[in-house]
């Protein structure tokens, strides 16, 4: 199904990667420069609640007056969700520092789960990540006690991070792989990892649980057929495409897509084709009936209606 009517809130910032909605209908971002901005619902008013000094990216509300964040540089942090003082959780875990913090889902109990997209490429340096298929990507986990620990490991770069209703498992965005994963938390199958979904026909970014119980997927980009050419040449001449210019490198198409899945993998809902003056759609929530889109490049939220 093609995307119906949206509306772009511009913001003043670029780069809203991620987005997350209150009961009032503001919308929570981050931009570039490390600001953490607070939109009214017709984005007449945009507050700054912080500044990480970072790179945010992955948003999350945690307990009853805090903001989460996953920063690209920083770390993992809070915000308070009426603004003031940035407070870092965790720059480290198991013995490795975060290279590349980006998403993560709260559970009911106020457990952190969260990716490290990578352990060789920083945000800067996304594409190679995706050109060296590193498998460096890795799925945490921190308790309401502080602790930190590592649930998987090898993911073709991990990115987002949601729990499906009864949090029985946690899926794992992997750009790299086109497809989303599960590390299972509960029952018989605690533990392990399988797909909930594959093949798909973009690079999926992040993920969230809507308010209708689906976990929804973005697609920031189609496939880039030159890329899977590099991801198959020799190691030294991959090497040569990660050197040269961004502007000659492969790039990612301006089609954009989000399906809404069921904990069984069944995709429920679709949207796909162009927003006009918005691509890079990075972040999706749902929120009684109606989508917000965050974009990795745009100075702008997007929201379809209902």
């Amino acid at each position: 199904m093609r995307f119906g009517e949206v509306t772009l809130i511009p913001v003043n910032g670029f780069g809203t990667e991620d987005v997350v909605v209150d009961a009032e209908g503001r919308i929570y971002t981050g931009v570039v420069d490390g600001r953490i901005l607070r939109v009214a619902p017709d984005g007449r008013r945009i507050d700054v609640l912080a500044d990480t000094g970072g790179r945010p990216l992955g948003i999350e509300f945690f307990g009853e007056d805090e903001l989460l964040i996953c920063d690209a540089h920083a770390g993992l942090l809070t915000v308070p969700l009426g603004g003031g003082d940035v407070t870092t959780l965790a720059t480290s875990a198991v013995g490795l520092d975060f290279v590349f913090c980006n998403n993560a889902a709260v559970a009911a109990d106020g457990t952190v789960y969260f990716t490290d997209s990578s352990r060789r490429f920083g945000i800067e340096r996304w594409r190679d990540d995706l050109i060296e298929q590193t498998g460096g990507g890795r799925l945490l986990r921190r308790t309401p006690d502080g602790k930190i620990d590592q649930l998987a490991d090898g993911f073709q770069f991990a990115n987002g991070v949601a729990l499906p209703p009864d949090e029985s498992f946690v899926a794992v965005a992997e750009t790299g792989a086109f497809r989303v994963s599960r590390v299972w938390l509960h029952g018989s199958r605690a533990g392990k990892v399988d797909t909930l979904i594959d093949d798909l026909p973009g690079f999926p970014d992040n993920i969230s649980t809507g308010s209708d119980g689906l976990i929804w997927v973005t697609q920031a980009s189609p496939r880039v057929a030159a890329l899977d050419v590099v991801r198959r040449l020799p190691a030294p001449l991959r090497a040569l495409v990660r050197a040269l210019p961004d502007g000659v490198q492969p790039q990612p198409g301006r089609e954009v897509g989000v399906i809404g899945v069921a904990a069984d993998g069944l995709v429920e809902r679709e949207f796909r084709g162009e927003i006009a003056d918005f691509h890079m759609l990075t972040g999706v929530r749902e929120r009684d009936g109606r989508l917000y889109f965050g974009s990795l490049a745009d100075p702008a939220i997007a929201v379809t209606s209902r």
